[in-house]
């Protein structure tokens, strides 16, 4: 029989359909302002903390809609956004340094839909507010660091193979051997012969020196591994900031974007992301004379190096350990009461701590602060251009073999708290500057969803307005594959991991709206020239869908293509609107061919008409 769907066509339909309803219904409910708790690794979140939290906020009036543990944080929702800044303030009073208090906006979803994993679209920046940073690394700091690496390993082996060297120096992106003798030059040779994988070797035997040269190939991988390993430690700084929901993503070559919802104190923000300290422990020189050094005579192997707070210090320059072998630091006090920071290391920096203290015990080692600051300047290729500085911050007199955990002394209470975090999140691979910086409060954020809602709104109505006038009922029928089409794009939208609606993705939504009914048009046309050829009303429906199908999926896929490159090239709002559209596409696809023919043949398929209402 023409134009019959079987039952479980038309039940897979309703399904779909109304999958796609209840993960978008969690959207109606709206979102709650609330403070987010969560503690540092030297502190718990327990039911004491929420006793705690919420006395202090009874004790200034504040009645919070709910306090609840939820996976290892405390979320405090409150009724306004006046009563979360307040709120925020006392509870970082009563609690202290140990605890990350946040602001945060809570999904008000009910438990009956969370039970079945429905949650709200995330929003961007745009919509919710909050701060967007644009950094730039210094790619030229991370190839100089990886160089220096390869030119403490190549000193440090050739010691152990007892081959007689001059110096080892780093010019650029290639560590220069210098040795002795013609039989030591023979024995290096032979040892660093295609021992380092992306390093070439150039030999200059006249002159007795040796150049290990980084490859371009490793030199594209070094600038690729310092994007890749900022954006991780970017990632772990958040987590310490305690955001929710942040962007964090790779934009060109030596660029990062950081988008944190939500974010108002967007000073300690930026303190905390844009920071580039680490830390490198040597050893003092204390063969040398300090004075002679200061008058210009630094001995080789030397370095002389600010102290904070007090004379400048001879330092060696093998660095004993640098921050990237922290695990772990929190703040502490030591028996006089100052503040102190505690450090853990991983295996290897334990190793390595351990074989350089246990032949050096009773010999001072200083702990280095280094900082690198942008300057206004750029090189000719156009990058920012960075400062180091370092100073020696505490010297300590080692009094036994050390390991995998000791303490750092002579900083302030507040430089001890942020050096912590800092050295908990990772010490950055390159330095990195934040170059842009925009805000977006809350009241613009909700004026942009207003917006855009009545844009979509107002979109819809005229589209249903023209589909019932020019198609009558066959318009109605394309009236409710349109609201399907709606319900299936927030639907999905909605059950993507990391997907966020941006105002560019609002606006890729009422593009769609008008989209979705280009394929109904293409179908309802060619059913009226079906009928004015004399078909009979089945087989006008028939011919009508069968005919128009393969015009409608050349032009859809064409335009799924040009999303698809949006996405893959663009970047931020590009994305967001890539992703709308490319989502209703496909959505419309399905409820302008599928769904209306499914009400279609439900209604009219199957008998004997003598016309059709379109």
């Amino acid at each position: 029989m023409l134009n019959k769907y079987p039952l479980w066509k038309n039940l897979l339909v309703i399904f779909i359909v109304l999958v796609a309803a209840l993960y978008a219904l969690p959207n109606i409910y709206g979102e709650d302002p609330a403070v987010q708790v969560s503690a540092n690794r030297n502190a718990t979140i327990d039911t004491s903390t929420m006793d705690r939290v919420k006395s202090s906020l009874e004790n200034v009036g504040i009645q919070a809609k709910s306090i609840a543990l939820e996976e290892e944080q405390l979320l405090v929702r409150l009724n306004s956004d006046d009563e979360q800044l307040k709120a925020r303030e006392t509870i970082l009073d009563s609690l202290g340094d140990n605890y990350i208090v946040a602001l945060n906006l809570a999904p008000a979803t009910p438990e009956w839909l969370k039970s079945v994993g429905a949650q709200p679209m995330k929003l961007g920046l745009d919509l919710r507010g909050g701060v967007h940073f644009l950094m730039e690394i210094d790619m030229d700091e991370a190839v100089r660091k990886i160089v220096d690496g390869m030119k403490d390993t190549i000193r440090t082996e050739l010691r152990e193979e007892r081959i007689r060297y001059s110096a080892v120096r780093v010019d650029d992106t290639t560590v220069e051997v210098e040795l002795r003798t013609d039989e030591a030059y023979a024995e290096a040779a032979s040892y660093l012969d295609g021992r380092y994988q992306g390093y070439n070797l150039v030999e200059d035997e006249e002159n007795r020196l040796l150049q290990l040269q980084m490859s371009d190939q490793k030199l594209a991988e070094t600038r690729d591994y310092a994007v890749s390993q900022n954006i991780t430690i970017m990632r772990n700084r958040v987590n310490e900031l305690g955001v929710a929901e942040p962007v964090i993503q790779r934009q060109g070559s030596n660029r990062i974007v950081v988008e944190l919802p939500g974010v108002q104190d967007t000073a300690r923000a930026k303190e905390i992301l844009g920071a580039t300290a680490t830390l490198e422990f040597r050893m003092v020189d204390s063969e040398n004379d300090v004075r002679d050094a200061v008058n210009g005579r630094v001995p080789f192997g030397s370095e002389l190096m600010p102290m904070r707070d007090g004379p400048q210090q001879l330092l060696k320059e093998d660095v004993i350990l640098t921050g990237d072998h922290i695990v772990n630091a929190g703040v502490g006090y030591d028996e006089y009461n100052r503040p102190q920071v505690n450090i853990t290391l991983d295996g290897a920096g334990g190793n390595k701590m351990s074989m350089a203290t246990k032949d050096n015990v009773g010999q001072p080692m200083a702990t280095v602060f280094i900082e690198y600051k942008a300057t206004d300047e750029r090189d000719e290729e156009g990058n920012l251009q960075f400062t180091k500085n370092a100073e020696v911050i505490n010297v300590a007199t080692i009094q036994s073999r050390l390991g995998s955990s000791f303490r750092i002394t002579g900083v302030g209470a507040n430089e001890a708290q942020n050096l912590a975090l800092l050295l908990r999140a990772g010490a950055l691979i390159a330095p990195i500057q934040i170059v842009e910086e925009r805000t977006v409060g809350p009241s613009l954020g909700q004026q942009n969803i207003d917006s855009g809602t009545q844009a979509i709104f107002w979109g819809f109505v005229l589209v249903l307005a023209f589909m019932v006038l020019y198609y009558k009922k066959f318009g109605l029928v394309a009236n409710c594959a349109l609201a399907a089409n709606l319900v299936l794009i927030i639907g999905v939208m909605s059950m993507i991991p990391g997907a966020t609606l941006t105002l560019p993705g609002m606006a890729g939504i009422v593009l769609t709206v008008g989209m979705a009914v280009d394929a109904n048009v293409l179908i309802f046309e060619r059913i009226r020239e079906e009928i004015k050829s004399k078909r009979s009303p089945q087989q006008a429906i028939h011919h009508g869908y069968d005919s128009a199908l393969s015009t409608i999926a050349d032009a859809n896929v064409t335009t799924l293509i040009a999303a698809i490159i949006l996405f893959a090239v663009g970047n931020g709002p590009i994305k967001g609107f890539a992703i709308t559209l490319a989502i209703g596409i496909i959505t419309s696809m399905f409820t302008a061919i599928v769904g209306t023919r499914a009400i279609v043949n439900s209604v009219w398929g199957g008998k004997k008409l003598s016309k059709l209402p379109i």
